[in-house]
């Protein structure tokens, strides 16, 4: 058994538990593979838009109960709640042992402030009317996550390189990059404004860390990603960030989830 990676702090978003596309087993594996002194879950980790009785199997539930495990072992875990988990909102700044849950998070890291936040507040979509338009989008999302599997899954068979179509639409899409465009620069410049050095998000599924500077200063602006797509985490130690990525070939049974989704929609369909 390897020995686990000891790190004094971990973020990850956008994990979607209750969806298709989330990558559980495989989040499992890396949360299993450190010991982080405290872990930040940046908004999204349970998907609360798709949510259905008929569809949170056990190897997302085997996600939670990690985490609480975490917990209880001593890690300092601080969920900062997102658009598709917001109904936690109404329970902002509860504190229960070593959990705790709230909206957005300043952290003192060697010295330097660090903002944590989710960052649905920078997207309209998310808000009063067009809250259904982006809840209908996810939908189409998760669904298209699906094809995107079953495809994989016919590559795999062939022994052709997996693709994430989902991916490739979103960056080929004008709207999509300069809406990633403008999210950093917005996040940076009110950071810059508020004197942090450090501004960490999630929500646009699109793990980054650069510097970005304007006439009243820099700060390095830094995104955690997601896992459903790009399975990566954002990791600190000795005074410097890591961008994480998973890679399926560190373990045995990762290349299986192709296959775990192909026969939910099978499933799916019989039913």
């Amino acid at each position: 058994m390897k020995r686990k990676r000891k790190i004094p702090l971990v973020v990850i978003s956008d994990v979607h538990l209750g969806t298709y596309g989330c990558h559980a087993k495989e989040l499992l594996q890396y949360l299993k593979s450190i010991n982080p002194q405290t872990l930040v879950l940046n908004g999204d980790i349970i998907d609360m838009w798709s949510f259905t009785k008929s569809y949170f199997p056990a190897s997302h539930m085997n996600v939670l109960r990690h985490i609480i495990k975490m917990s209880n072992l001593g890690t300092r875990v601080i969920y900062i709640t997102g658009n598709h988990d917001e109904a936690l909102r109404k329970y902002s700044d509860f504190i229960l042992g070593n959990f705790e849950l709230v909206d957005k998070l300043i952290l003192d890291l060697d010295g330097k402030k660090t903002w944590i936040f989710h960052g649905d507040v920078f997207d309209s979509s998310t808000q009063g009317y067009a809250k259904i338009l982006a809840k209908l989008g996810g939908k189409g999302y998760d669904l298209l996550i699906l094809i995107n599997s079953l495809i994989n899954w016919f590559l795999g068979i062939l022994g052709k390189e997996k693709r994430s179509y989902s991916k490739m639409i979103k960056d080929s899409v004008k709207k999509a990059v300069s809406f990633i465009s403008n999210f950093e620069t917005t996040a940076a410049e009110i950071a810059i404004q508020k004197k942090y050095s450090y501004v960490v998000c999630g929500h646009i599924h699109k793990p980054q860390m650069k510097d970005i500077g304007n006439e009243h200063g820099k700060v390095t602006y830094l995104n955690s990603g997601d896992w459903i797509e790009n399975l990566t985490a954002l990791e600190y130690k000795k005074q410097k960030w890591n961008l994480y990525h998973y890679k399926t070939e560190h373990y045995k049974d990762a290349d299986s989830h192709e296959e775990k989704i192909v026969n939910d929609i099978v499933n799916k369909i019989l039913s």
